[in-house]
């Protein structure tokens, strides 16, 4: 995302070198590159505008300490801005959800069409029921589209929420009144309602959500937006916050090609705060907004913490202590061992996942990399250790010419890449055993060259 404008930025802080302070003049040519770089990434001309004057309010005057260029120093600026101009300035309370209400707390989804309603409904009741611990009922209002009724019962059902049931000849306001009454006799927590998709300018269906707004009277109203919707997210965020008394907004396909306009400019038409992101199509693929991380990311600082929470919920821990008993007891790292680590890996949303959330230089290391590539080559060598036996797995020393056959065969892949993969378990049963009695720090020093920026 944006990611024009972290190339724009990095190549002019190169040039904003040796000077005490940020003055008028050097500021002048890093602001036109922000400027062209955002209305590159559709984001809307009066949030630009805006942005660009507090930007240079903000910087002229600033000092440059410490061992900081004039470029990192407006760099810091900009930051801030647009963590502000996404939000931040209202409060971490204000990107929560509200449920400071008599059960069940009512969330209402309004958005367009395609904008990923139904989907996201899904996800929020995964992300309520597994880190809120709610009980949460969900129920669909859209009697207009086809299977939307059917889809939202199929992703309810996966995400472990419960479902109310409709017929596509309901009204949707007593649809929106009859799950309500389900709810408080059942008692759920939240009552999520996913409306039907309309656009701005559909007069009659914006007076139905308007009308289903006043029968359950909701505690939030969420307006979901498509994050490659460019320009036009301008005016169709302003009819539904003319609409709807708004509350947040969720941000879906934020991992697409977009141009990541929508982020900065519908915070700025509604003056709502962002939520929740979309992040991946599956039902765990939605993330809770927070302003300066985004800003971090798209300026190049990468979202660390992201990846410590991904870490957090993709990793088996109990299975990472048995691993490391198992090593510094003297055990032997062996195949399924290894198998373990590539399946953590991709728990933890692959290696596109994990580079997308590390920082720009990071990311330009590994830049001549073909992650599709590599994804790929991590499903097969799963794909060849499926095809052992526990014994191969447990002795790699056994597999020899006629069982390497054997196993390329049972995946489908050539000898050589067995033997690739061999080596390169090789390579990190290695590096395992270093980590027994004080390895570790031994292996650390060794890597200091390896990776950029370690000291």
């Amino acid at each position: 995302m944006l990611d024009n404008l972290t190339q724009r930025l990095a190549k002019v802080v190169k040039t904003m070198r040796g000077e005490a302070r940020l003055t008028e003049s050097n500021t002048a040519e890093m602001l036109r590159e922000v400027r062209l770089a955002l209305l590159e990434a559709d984001v809307a001309l009066p949030a630009v505008r805006e942005f660009i004057a507090k930007v240079k309010e903000k910087a002229l005057g600033e000092e440059v300490i410490g061992s900081l260029t004039p470029g990192q120093a407006l760099v810091g600026v900009v930051q801030r801005e647009l963590a502000s101009l996404m939000g931040a300035d209202l409060g971490a309370e204000a990107s929560q959800l509200n449920f400071a209400t008599q059960p069940p707390a009512i969330i209402l989804m309004a958005g367009l069409q395609g904008a990923g309603k139904t989907t996201t409904v899904g996800k929020l009741a995964k992300y309520l029921r597994e880190n809120k611990k709610k009980k949460v009922l969900t129920v669909s209002a859209d009697v207009y589209r086809p299977a939307a009724i059917g889809q939202l019962e199929t992703v309810t059902g996966q995400a472990g929420a419960d479902f109310f049931p409709t017929k596509t000849t309901d009204k949707p306001v007593d649809i929106a009144l009859a799950a309500l009454d389900y709810a408080k006799r059942h008692f759920h927590d939240v009552l999520i309602i996913d409306t039907a998709g309309r656009l701005g300018i559909d007069e009659a269906m914006m007076q139905e959500i308007s009308a289903v707004h006043a029968a359950v009277k909701p505690i939030e109203t969420l307006f979901v937006v498509d994050a490659m919707l460019g320009q036009d997210a301008i005016n169709t965020a302003k009819a539904f916050s003319d609409a709807l008394p708004l509350t947040g907004i969720v941000l879906t396909k934020l991992d697409g090609d977009s141009r990541g306009g929508a982020a900065l400019s519908v915070r700025h038409i509604t003056g709502k705060p962002i939520k929740f992101a979309g992040v991946a199509e599956k039902l765990d693929g939605l993330e809770a907004f927070d302003p300066s991380r985004m800003a971090n990311r798209i300026l190049g600082m990468g979202d660390i913490l992201a990846l410590v929470e991904e870490a957090r919920k993709g990793v088996d821990v109990a299975a990472a202590q048995d691993l490391a008993q198992k090593i510094k007891s003297g055990g032997k790292f062996d195949l399924n061992d290894f198998k373990a680590q590539l399946g953590q890996m991709k728990k933890m949303g692959g290696m596109a996942g994990l580079l997308d959330k590390l920082p720009a230089q990071m990311q330009q290391a590994a830049g001549n990399a073909n992650m599709d590539q590599a994804e790929k080559q991590v499903r097969r060598m799963e794909g060849m250790i499926n095809s052992m036996t526990l014994q191969e797995r447990a002795k790699p020393e056994l597999i020899k010419a006629t069982r390497k056959r054997r196993i390329a065969a049972g995946a489908g892949v050539q000898v050589q890449e067995v033997n690739r993969m061999l080596a390169q378990f090789e390579q990190m049963q290695t590096m395992m055993k270093k980590l027994k009695g004080g390895g570790m720090m031994k292996m650390m020093r060794s890597m200091k060259g390896m990776m950029p920026g370690m000291r």
